[in-house]
This record gives structure tokens, sequence and C-alpha cells, in this order.
């Protein structure tokens, strides 16, 4: 029998309009699985309810990159197991079914710190988890630095004093600290040492992303010959100013091997280049949202340690108070990169969703890659379209309800 919200009927079935195609189905779900995907007309009752009263379902979201939410943020020096289970908690509400917390460059001690409170929460997770059958949604650590470029322009906002070369030792001790979950590792290949620790990463399981990287051509080449695979938000943590050709930004487009993530939030990048990335990268295009911990916060203006005094407008751009045209980090989830990549034009509703689902999963070799095809995990955000924005109603981890918008029922 359908519950009377139109979203969740009788806990063995999800139905909503497919996110590609538009076409009303019904997801049939066993033990966490999806067992079957069939036409809405043939679910119990279907009659009662038109297409245009039903939501969007789609494969839940994969943020590969995100330090912080809603005033939680994972590189504080303190970092709390309590902290990063509460964001668990909250990303539930963006949709977001698998996430990489992201940690960056900072003292070693603090790195380890915060590696180890992640860790901690994993295992509290997993531990009520075998007693209660509560889900948790972090899949793996994305180690952002700080084995990066100590150039102004793409070091970003990383402390330059923390910046040094790639170093297998601090890794293995910081993958110790991690309990082996880091699995994301961003560094500038621009470093003598690149080649060999890369290959160290990706023979650890341990994806390589270039990133904050002012490389040649070469060093990007051997890279990418010795494992890298991704290139980290690509057309950011950059020099303002860049010679016509050759540069790294070119380089790393051109390079087929490399996967490419993007923050398509309206502010960091131009449209214009997100249409070039989207034709050139196709398949291996990936969204990322690299939220700050004000994002999804109220607008206004906040103190912040690294930037100071910063203004988060009603838009969602996140600025310098006093200089408006220099960002201060990301502050929207990963649906309004998906909502600005289809209202843009750049690509269709569904292909956007892909880039923050199935494509990041297939990267890090997930099984929810196999997005809402029998035999796939349920893992799955269930949201209604409003003026070109997403607004997530539900969203589920392996068949579990983990999050219901306050007017979805």
């Amino acid at each position: 029998m359908m519950e009377k919200d139109n979203i969740r009927f009788s806990g063995s079935f999800l139905a909503g309009r497919h996110y590609r195609t538009g076409e009303p189905i019904a997801l049939d779900i066993a033990g966490g699985i999806i067992v079957g995907c069939r036409s809405f007309a043939t679910a119990d009752g279907a009659g009662k309810y038109g297409e245009e009263t039903l939501p969007w379902i789609a494969p839940g979201l994969v943020d590969l990159q995100i330090n912080g939410y809603a005033g939680m943020d994972l590189n504080v020096p303190d970092l709390s197991e309590e902290e990063v289970l509460a964001l668990c908690d909250r990303l539930w509400a963006e949709g977001v079914t698998t996430f990489y917390p992201t940690i960056i460059t900072g003292a070693d001690e603090s790195i380890q710190r915060g590696l180890e409170a992640i860790d901690r929460a994993c295992r509290r997770l997993e531990r009520e988890g075998r007693d209660t059958g509560m889900m948790h949604n972090i899949a793996g650590i994305h180690l952002e630095g700080p084995f990066i470029s100590k150039e102004d322009g793409p070091r970003g906002a990383h402390d330059r004093i923390f910046v040094r070369a790639p170093d297998c030792d601090s890794l293995e001790e910081w993958q110790q600290a991690a309990g082996g979950r880091i699995r994301i590792l961003t560094l500038s290949p621009e470093w003598p040492e690149s080649e060999a620790f890369i290959i160290r990463c990706a023979d650890n399981g341990i994806v390589p992303a270039i990133g904050h990287t002012a490389a040649t051509a070469g060093q990007i080449g051997l890279a990418v010959a010795a494992g890298a695979r991704l290139s980290t938000h690509l057309g950011n943590g950059a020099h303002p100013v860049l010679p016509r050709h050759p540069h790294y930004i070119w380089d790393q487009l051109a390079e087929e091997r490399l996967w490419a993530s993007v923050i398509a939030d309206g502010f960091h990048l131009p449209d214009a280049f997100l249409k070039v990335a989207h034709k050139v990268k196709g398949e291996r295009l990936i969204l990322v949202s690299d939220a700050v911990s004000l994002a999804g916060m109220p607008p206004g203006v906040y103190e912040t340690p690294v930037g100071g005094n910063v203004t988060l407008t009603e838009q969602g751009r996140l600025h310098l108070t006093g200089q408006p045209d220099l960002l201060a980090g990301s502050a929207l989830p990963l649906a309004a990169g998906i909502g600005h990549m289809w209202s843009a034009g750049i690509c269709s509703l569904g292909e956007a969703w892909d880039m923050a689902s199935v494509r990041p999963a297939r990267l890090m070799n997930l099984p929810t890659s196999a997005g809402l095809t029998p035999g796939a995990p349920a893992d799955i955000a269930i949201f209604a379209l409003e003026q070109g924005k997403i607004r997530i109603l539900e969203t589920y981890k392996q068949g579990r309800l983990m999050y219901r918008h306050p007017d979805a029922g």
C-alpha cells in the first residue's frame, strides 16, 4: 500500500521519474539491493497518481572532496569524532550517500589528528551499525596536500609553511592513523620525488590526483605514466595569469588518461570552461563540491581563521568581505553543481547527475557505479526540480531511509 507522500512505497520498492529519461519507474529493493527496475505503471495502485505528481529518482550523490559543511570544519586542529559524525548526518539532507572527507595541508600533527578522528568516527558507525543497521556514508579519505606547489596561485589557500616534497614515510604514518582509509591523495608532480611517490600510492590502492600544481607538461606526463588518474578541481588552484600555451590546465585537459573534477557552482569557473571540459573529458568529467564549513550556513559576514572576514551571499557565493572579486571557498552542496550544469545548458539533467554519482563511483571502483540497475546497492536520492534548482526530498542508503525533507510527507 502506498504512503500518502507519493515517495516511499511499502518499504519494498521506491518509485519516481527516472532522472535520465523522465519515465515513471519503480525500483524493487530487497536486502539493501536493487533487485528490479520496472515501469511505474505495473506498480500496485499506480493509477491513483499522475506522472506530474511524481518526484525524480536517481542514484545517491558521491562527493570526492568536501572540507566541511554547516559550520563543521574537518580541518580544525582539534577535530573530534562527534563533529565527523555530525557532518555525516548532515550530508544525508543533500542527497550525498557517499563522500570522502578531505584533509588539507597543515602541520603533520594536525593532519594526523584529523585522520584519527575520521577513523574513530567510521569505526564507531561500523560498530553501531552491526547492532542497529545504522549506515554511514564515508567511503574513504581525501588527503589534499601537503605535497603541492609552493607557488602563490597554485597553492591556493593552503599554508605555504607546511607545503613540502612527497614523503612515503609520512604517508605510511598517516595511513596508519587513518586506519587505511586514505583513498585519494592530491599532489603536484613538480617535485622530483613525485614519480616514485605516485607509484607507491597507486600500488597501495590510493588514487593519485594532480592538483594545486605548477607542473610542466613533461612532469604531468610522467605523473600520469606513474599512475595519476585525476585532476583535482581543474581550473582552480592556479595562477591568475597563464601563458597562452603551454600550461598545466591545457596539459591536463589534453591528457586522455586523466579524469577531471570541477567545481560547477557557477562562481569558481565560467560556463565556457565548463563547456570545454565537458566536450574534452566526456565520460571522465565529474563534479565535486569542495565545500567548506560555511557551506549550508545562512547568508552573512563570518570571521574565519584563514581568510578573516568573509561574506556569504544569498546566492551561495563566498568571498572576502573587503574584496568581493576574491572567492573564499565553495559554499554550495554538490546538487547545486548539477543544477548549474543543467540550467546553463551545458548538458542534460541526467548527465549532470551522473557526473556527481555514478562517474565518481566508477573512478573509485564503488559498486554504486551501477546506478539504478538491478544488483546495485539501493543508494538513492529522491528530489524535486524547482525553478532550475534541485531540492532533495529523501535519501536512502542501501534501501534504508536516512533523510526525509519536512515538506516531503
